[in-house]
């Protein structure tokens, strides 16, 4: 698969994420970074400091509730808002095609929250985390997924 002109790519996982153009021809891409993102997250534990709540049953029986992944929100939160940010830029005809490249969790996340009408522009999905990455080194690899 070859990227044309004017393609998004967007490199991101939970607290990362690139936004770039392709800038080059689809033989010769050249990756221009648009945008960068990063997000502090710190592990759960050091979010919240309660234990768990615990609920009464009918009877005598107490159960715990379970605990909150506040750190698996803010990862949430973080993509929700990235694809939000694209959806903005496909309606006011920025790009007509899109490239994304996250880890699965990452991913997942993404495909849940793209509304139909930007869903039917991705062109590609790359299953990998490439986001420790620079502009050069992410050019190559996604060029060397997209045309294995």
């Amino acid at each position: 698969m070859l990227l044309d002109h004017g393609t998004w790519i967007i490199a991101a996982d939970g607290a990362r994420a690139m936004i770039m153009r392709n800038d080059g021809t689809p033989a010769k891409p050249k990756f221009t970074l648009l945008r960068r993102y990063e997000q502090v997250n710190p592990a759960t534990r050091e979010q919240g400091t309660d234990r768990p709540g615990r609920t009464n049953d009918a009877g005598t029986h107490r159960s715990a509730m379970e605990e909150v992944d506040w750190h698996q929100l803010a990862e949430d939160r973080f993509v929700h808002g990235l694809v939000d940010e694209l959806a903005g830029a496909f309606n006011r005809h920025e790009f007509a095609a899109l490239v994304i490249v996250a880890p699965p969790a990452a991913l997942g996340e993404m495909r849940k929250a793209l509304p139909d009408q930007l869903r039917g522009h991705v062109i590609s999905e790359i299953n990998k985390d490439l986001t420790h990455l620079k502009v050069h080194e992410l050019q190559e690899a996604i060029t060397k997924q997209l045309s294995d």
